[in-house]
């Protein structure tokens, strides 16, 4: 089987006063600047989307919330981070160092205009977005149009990645199932990633708020087909039209929180490869279970049916990956599973001694591994 891999990821930034930089206080020109200063790849348009609004034109862009004039006219973009995606790689290891190279270049840039990155998987302070004018007529019928796009309310306070992970030459009816598969044991796959233990100014009972309020709403996997006819009728949405070629028969994993470490997201796509290449696990869904995914969000691996399934799923992996070069980059994940913390254990371990989240999210991402101080 031939694989080929892609990451999207986002980025949340502190502003130079401290504070976390987001919809409320931040406007879409202060992200551009650092965008604007960042290069352009010409090749990169046969693979990466550059959409209507012209937002997207290069491997760095404001993720946010585009309002618009009473008519399809783009009037503003209503910021909430900066987005970082790779191109399409054969290999695991080249995708992470793009996304490592992509990563450090941003930080550079950031520091310029005093943005500093920080890790978190849901806004630590506003727990929904609401469009301030209101929506026009014209924005209530584009959002009526596509389910997805009604929850904006909770993606505009989400931080999240997106695994991207395709295989040469397969049925669309395989790549379907492949989807519906991720899909079922997201609950079990998503606690090796949990990074969001914050909610509206103070800790939150639980691992992962991301999840808790996302999935069940929003999609865990998501499947580019290339007719209206390989549609599957499920809301949310587990496939979705592609927009370039490049796209078709891609499989986007959603649910996963934000990683600090890309490593854990090497670790993660060799999760998904050894999950496509298994032929033992046998459960699907079409959604993901909303429940689940909130039992998980609040106990992690501490909850034993949640640990059960996931070391299963571990061990179905290890299996598939046996002879694999990728085998080696489940490590992080095995040591995850085997002490049962995550990074929002971390998370909440330094909250509680420096006793405020800005400086909590100050030392995520092990600043001096990508730019100087």
């Amino acid at each position: 089987m031939q694989f080929f891999f892609g990451l999207e990821h986002e980025v949340a930034f502190l502003n130079k006063e401290g504070k976390f930089a987001d919809f409320s206080c931040t406007k879409f020109t202060d992200f551009n600047q650092i965008v604007e200063k960042l290069p352009i790849y010409p090749d990169d348009y046969l693979q990466l989307r550059v959409g209507d609004a012209g937002i997207r034109m290069k491997r760095w862009y404001i993720e946010g919330f585009e309002r618009f004039a009473n008519s399809d006219k783009v009037i503003d973009c209503v910021s909430k981070g900066i987005e970082i995606r790779t191109t399409i790689h054969s290999n695991i290891q080249n995708a992470i160092d793009e996304l490592s190279d992509s990563f450090r270049l941003l930080c550079e840039i950031a520091t310029k205009f005093n943005y500093s990155p920080v890790l978190t998987s849901f806004n630590p302070y506003k727990t929904v977005f609401e469009p301030q004018p209101p929506l026009n007529d014209y924005e209530l019928k584009q959002l009526q149009a596509y389910p997805d796009e009604q929850t904006a309310n909770i993606y505009m306070v989400t931080y999240g990645p997106d695994l991207n992970i395709s295989v040469a030459d397969l049925p669309i009816e395989t790549v379907i199932d492949i989807g519906k598969k991720l899909t079922y044991y997201s609950p079990y796959i998503v606690p090796f990633s949990y990074s969001s233990p914050f909610y509206n100014g103070s800790l939150w009972d639980g691992l992962s708020v991301r999840t808790f309020i996302r999935t069940g709403k929003r999609p865990a996997a998501l499947v580019f087909v290339q007719t209206q006819e390989q549609l599957i009728n499920s809301t949310p949405s587990l496939t979705k039209i592609a927009r370039l070629p490049a796209e078709v028969g891609r499989i986007e994993f959603k649910a996963c929180d934000s990683c600090d470490d890309f490593s854990m997201y090497a670790a993660l796509l060799a999760l998904l490869k050894g999950l496509i290449l298994d032929q033992t696990l046998l459960g699907r869904a079409t959604t993901p279970d909303a429940d689940l995914h909130q039992l998980s969000a609040k106990e992690g691996f501490d909850n034993e049916n949640i640990f059960a399934n996931a070391t299963k799923v571990m061990q179905a992996v290890e299996t598939a990956l046996k002879d694999d070069p990728d085998y080696h980059l489940l490590t992080p994940l095995k040591n995850i599973l085997a002490k049962r913390k995550t990074k929002s254990h971390e998370l909440i371990e330094v909250f509680e001694s420096v006793g405020s989240i800005e400086d909590t999210l100050r030392q995520t991402y092990q600043v001096s591994k990508y730019h100087q101080q």
